[in-house]
């Protein structure tokens, strides 16, 4: 039990300087990959039709009320 101080206390963390990091990415395929402009997937087919379902429900609902 010697060592119950040291649950208490902070554990030591050694911080690196952004200029100590290597150069190095990890991962040489990903950089590239998040680099590139990408923009969100399109919708699927059942995704469209339901939407269009939805507005196609809207549209009669508020002609009946006129």
């Amino acid at each position: 039990m010697a060592n119950k101080e040291l649950a208490k206390r902070q554990k030591l963390v050694i911080r690196v300087e952004p200029s100590q990091r290597p150069g190095k990415p990890r991962n040489p395929v990903a950089l590239p990959a998040k680099q590139r402009v990408a923009g969100p997937h399109g919708k699927s087919a059942s995704g469209q039709r339901q939407l269009q379902e939805r507005l196609l429900k809207k549209i009669l609902k508020s002609t009946d009320q006129d």
